[in-house]
């Protein structure tokens, strides 16, 4: 049997939501929201929370949740992820995004199954794009792939885009990860963002720049990412719904 680690990255500071991990969705802290969609699909020994910030690991603690403290100098998630996996060796890493709280346990499930089929991949979550706002938002990563899942590119852009600029199909990430132990060393080798990783905010892309495969998983349409305000209120409504 494969061991895994499912390691939910927690910086307190962003730019658009500063102190993003805190904020109070229906007297509950986002994070613990992350965490209690996380334990319907794991054991509670299998989480941590990786954070740069004394506050979130109070927080997290105070509810029996593992912390580990990581550098406030990480470049992205996945460098986070990667510090923790230099003290903690396992054979691959789901990460779930902090900012994911109505992430769907069973997508959870889904990764953690396909990865202990393949351990040594990268796999990436996605789902469709049913709307053309979330098309145009730069906020909603695309992801194109091959016939086989293969990533070919994610991008902030609307893609595949047409002559015609028109809405056809498109895919959105799903941020949930799974990342294999060597993948991580190969990951972190780049000492800065890559070029590309580094244009559109999306680390995904730096494992494509390194030459390493990801593999795209279909999972459902129910997470909701909260990467703006209006991501926090619709948020906020669909719990209170």
């Amino acid at each position: 049997m494969t061991d895994y680690l499912l390691i939910i990255p927690a910086r307190y500071f962003s730019k658009r939501l500063p102190g993003k991990p805190l904020l109070d969705i229906k007297g509950i802290p986002m994070i613990i929201r992350t965490v209690n969609q996380c334990l319907k699909a794991v054991p509670r020994s299998k989480i941590l929370i990786a954070t740069d910030d004394k506050r979130i690991q109070k927080i997290c603690e105070n509810q029996n949740i593992k912390t580990l403290m990581t550098s406030k100098k990480c470049l992205t998630g996945t460098d986070r992820i990667a510090e923790v996996a230099k003290k903690i060796k396992k054979d691959f890493y789901i990460n779930v995004q902090g900012d994911e709280p109505i992430c769907n346990p069973e997508d959870i499930k889904k990764i953690v199954k396909y990865a202990r089929r393949f351990p040594n991949q990268v796999v990436n979550g996605y789902t469709d794009i049913k709307e053309k706002k979330l098309f145009l938002s730069p906020s909603i990563p695309k992801a194109v792939f091959d016939n086989k899942k293969n990533l070919l590119y994610m991008s902030r852009s609307p893609i595949p885009s047409n002559k015609k600029k028109k809405f056809v199909k498109a895919w959105r990430q799903v941020c949930i990860y799974s990342f294999p132990y060597k993948s991580l060393k190969i990951f972190t080798s780049a000492k800065k963002k890559t070029t590309l990783e580094s244009i559109e905010d999306l680390e995904s892309n730096r494992f494509l720049e390194l030459g390493y495969q990801v593999k795209m998983l279909k999972m459902s349409n129910k997470s909701v990412a909260v990467d703006t305000k209006e991501d926090l209120a619709k948020v906020r409504k669909l719990i209170k719904n």
